[in-house]
């Protein structure tokens, strides 16, 4: 997965992100599975609510389901 610097993600449209407040980044496909996992792993610790991860599932699934590179 490519990092993303601090300049990179204030340059990212709010569509980009899962989740309101820049959360949960979904801008390509690496970036997509990973916000899949981190939300499991906060549902499952109890820091976030069964409708934040079904939202998250649901912005990274539509990325990931997209053809063609890694957008």
């Amino acid at each position: 997965m490519a990092k993303l610097t601090t300049a990179a993600r204030k340059r990212l449209k709010p569509s980009d992100f899962a989740l309101p407040g820049g959360r949960f980044p979904v801008e390509d496909k690496a970036h997509a599975r990973d916000a899949k996992a981190r939300a499991s792993q906060s549902y499952n610790a109890g820091r976030l609510s069964a409708t934040e991860k079904a939202k998250v599932d649901r912005k990274a699934d539509a990325v990931l389901s997209k053809k063609g590179g890694n957008r």
